[in-house]
Order: structure tokens, then C-alpha cells, then sequence
């Protein structure tokens, strides 16, 4: 039994049918290079969301395990992100954890200086 493959670059999509990012970076007209491309974006994203939201001083194996995993997760998230708004999604997720992490350090600042003119005064 012979099973056929399709050649990437026999592939017929439209702009139409890809999100946003792909769109961007032509994953229609160049579907290696754009594959890549996306890959590349979705790593980072992942990367700045996991160090906005979750991420701790870890030591350097936990580190290496941790990115691993990132780096072996993007792969589906890239093959999603063909026809779904993953790097969109996760460019949104980014911004609410800045916005998120820019008002907690602006809060913790006014609580010390708080707690400091209470001690001043007291």
C-alpha cells in the first residue's frame, strides 16, 4: 500500500484561509520559510507571556526543562496557528499581563511608601 504526500509547495491556500500572523508572514506564498516564521513567533510569544505570568527565579536545569517543553509545545501551536488566531491570542495575553504586572509594581510601590510614612509618623 503506497500512501500519497502532499508537496508543501503544491499546496493551493489563500490569504483567506490563514490567520492574521501567517497572513503576515506569507505562509501562502512561501510555506517553508513561513512555517518557520510562524514557529519563531510563536516561541516568542510563549516566551513573553510564561516570563510576564508565571515565570520564577528557577535554577539553571529547571530552566532547561522549562524551555524544552515550551520549545516542543510551540510545534502544534504553530500548526494551529495556520488557520487560527494563536499569535494573536497570545500578543493579547501579553498585553493584559504587562498591563497586569506595570499596576501590581505601581501598587506595591504606593504601599511601601505608605508603610514608610506610617512608620515616619509613628
Amino acid at each position: 500500500m503506497v500512501i500519497a504526500a502532499a508537496n508543501v509547495n503544491d499546496l493551493d491556500i489563500s490569504r483567506d484561509q490563514l490567520s492574521w500572523a501567517a497572513g503576515l508572514l506569507q505562509v501562502h506564498n512561501y510555506p517553508t520559510t513561513g512555517m518557520f516564521l510562524l514557529y519563531a513567533a510563536v516561541v516568542i510569544m510563549c516566551v513573553v507571556v510564561f516570563n510576564l505570568g508565571f515565570a520564577r527565579k528557577l535554577p539553571l536545569l529547571k530552566n532547561v526543562i522549562v524551555y524544552t517543553a515550551l520549545l516542543i509545545g510551540a510545534i502544534p501551536l504553530t500548526i494551529f496557528a495556520v488557520g487560527m488566531a494563536v499569535v494573536e491570542s497570545l500578543i493579547a495575553a501579553g498585553i493584559v499581563l504587562l498591563i497586569y504586572k506595570v499596576r501590581l509594581r505601581k501598587h506595591k510601590r504606593e504601599q511601601r511608601e505608605a508603610d514608610q510614612q506610617e512608620t515616619m509618623q509613628g
